[in-house]
C-alpha cells in the first residue's frame, strides 16, 4: 500500500522549497542585477559646469530650522545662485527671520503665501510658487529642516546638467543619533535610496526625494507641474520624477559632500505618521515601477516565510540554511559597499534585523492608511 501521509508531507515540502528557491532567485536578481550598480558605482569625471541655479525651500512655521540651516545654504561655494524661500502661511517667526536674512544676503528671494479662510492648500502649491518665482533654469530642491553636508553640495548636484540631463537625484540622509528608532529610520531611508538610485543607474528612474533633488524649470512646465496629481497631498518629489524621468534624462549624485542631512523624528508615532503620508503615492507610479517594486517586496516576504516553513517541516534543512546564508552574504556585500558610499556603514551590523522589522511595519502602515484619516502638509 502507498503511504499517502509521507507523500503529502513530501509534496508540501517540495512546494515550500520551490517557493523558497524562486524567491531566492528573484532576490538574487535584484541584488546582483540592480543594487550592485550602486554598490560598485564609480563617478565619472565631469567638465566644470556651474550654471546659474535657484535653491528652493518651502517653509511653514520653520523659524528654528531656518535659523539653524539657512546659513549653511548661503555658504555654498558657487559663482551664481539664489535662494528662494516660500513662507507658506507661517504664524511663527519665520517671516521676521527671513527679513533679517534678506538684509545680509542679496541673493535671497522671499515668496510669501497668506492664509486664506476659503482656500486650503498643500505643499505642492508652495513649491509651485517657489518654482515660478525662481530666476534660473536649474533648480535644486531641499527642505527647511535640511542642511547640506558641505559647501560643495550645490556644485556637485548641478555639475550633471547637460542639454540631455534634466533631473539629478541626490541622497537625503537623516541625523545620526542614539537609539534604535534612529537606526530604523535611517535604514529605511537607506533602503529606499538603494532602490531608487540603483534603478536610476539601470535607466529605470522612478522617484527622487525632495530633500535633495534637482531638475530644470523648463521640464517642470513641460510636464505641467503637478497637474496630474495635484489632488494628492504627497508626491511633489516622487510622483513628479516618476512622470518626468526618461531613460536618458536622469543622473545620480552620491558624493558624501553632495548629501543633505535632515532632522529626524524623535518618536515612533511621528515617524509612523510621516511614513503613512509617503506611501500613499505608490499607487500612482507607472506600471513598470510598480511591477518592479511589488515583485521585490513580495519576494522578500515569500523568502522569509518559506524559509521558516521549510525549517518547520524539516525539508532539506542543510540546503535551505545554505541558500539563506548565501543570500545573507550577498546582501552584506552589497550593503557594505553601498552604505560606504552613502555614509551609513554603522547600520551594517543591524541591517538583517531591521529588514525584518520593516517587513512587519510596512503592512501596518498600509492598513492604517485604509482605516485612518490622512495626514496633511505641515
Amino acid at each position: 500500500m502507498i503511504d499517502f501521509s509521507q507523500f503529502s508531507t513530501l509534496s508540501v515540502g517540495l512546494i515550500i522549497f520551490g517557493v523558497f528557491g524562486l524567491s531566492f532567485l528573484i532576490q538574487l536578481w535584484y541584488y546582483l542585477g540592480y543594487f550592485s550598480r550602486l554598490a560598485f558605482y564609480k563617478k565619472k569625471e565631469h567638465a566644470i559646469n556651474t550654471p546659474p541655479a535657484s535653491i528652493i525651500i518651502c517653509a511653514r512655521n520653520e523659524d528654528h530650522n531656518i535659523s539653524d540651516f539657512l546659513p549653511k545654504i548661503f555658504e555654498q561655494d558657487y559663482p551664481n545662485f539664489e535662494v528662494v524661500v516660500v513662507n507658506d502661511c507661517s504664524f511663527d517667526n519665520t517671516g521676521d527671520i527671513l527679513k533679517e536674512f534678506s538684509k545680509k544676503h542679496t541673493n535671497l528671494k522671499i515668496v510669501t503665501i497668506k492664509e486664506d479662510d476659503y482656500y486650503s492648500h498643500g505643499k505642492k502649491v508652495a513649491l509651485m510658487m517657489g518654482i515660478k518665482g525662481a530666476t534660473h533654469e536649474h533648480l535644486l530642491l531641499t527642505d527647511a529642516d535640511c542642511k547640506p553636508n558641505s559647501e560643495k553640495w550645490l556644485r556637485n548636484m548641478t555639475q550633471h546638467f547637460t542639454n540631455e540631463t534634466e533631473i539629478v537625484l541626490g541622497y537625503g540622509a537623516y541625523e545620526k543619533q542614539k537609539g534604535f528608532l534612529n537606526k530604523i529610520i535611517r535604514f529605511d531611508t537607506y533602503m529606499i535610496a538603494l532602490q531608487y538610485l540603483s534603478f536610476a543607474l539601470a535607466r529605470k528612474t522612478y522617484m527622487g526625494t525632495g530633500r535633495n533633488l534637482a531638475y530644470k524649470k523648463s521640464l517642470f512646465f513641460k510636464m505641467k507641474g503637478f497637474a496630474s496629481h495635484y489632488h494628492i497631498e504627497s508626491g511633489d518629489d516622487d510622483l513628479f520624477v516618476n512622470e518626468a524621468a526618461t531613460k536618458q534624462n536622469s543622473k545620480i549624485e552620491i558624493d558624501i559632500e553632495s548629501h543633505t542631512v535632515s532632522r529626524v523624528k524623535k518618536t515612533y508615532r511621528n515617524w509612523f505618521r510621516q511614513k503613512r503620508r509617503h506611501v500613499t503615492t505608490f499607487s500612482r507610479y507607472n506600471f513598470g515601477s510598480k511591477f518592479r517594486l511589488t515583485t521585490l517586496s513580495i519576494s522578500q516576504y515569500l523568502f522569509f516565510v518559506s524559509f521558516i516553513m521549510a525549517l518547520v517541516v524539516q525539508f532539506q534543512p542543510i540546503v535551505v540554511l545554505s541558500i539563506f546564508t548565501l543570500r545573507l552574504l550577498i546582501q552584506i556585500l552589497i550593503f557594505n559597499k553601498s552604505m560606504s558610499k552613502l555614509d551609513e556603514k554603522d547600520l551594517l551590523f543591524l541591517s538583517p534585523i531591521i529588514e525584518i522589522i520593516l517587513l512587519v511595519i510596512y503592512p501596518m502602515i498600509t492598513l492604517s492608511n485604509i482605516f485612518m484619516k490622512k495626514n496633511k502638509w505641515k
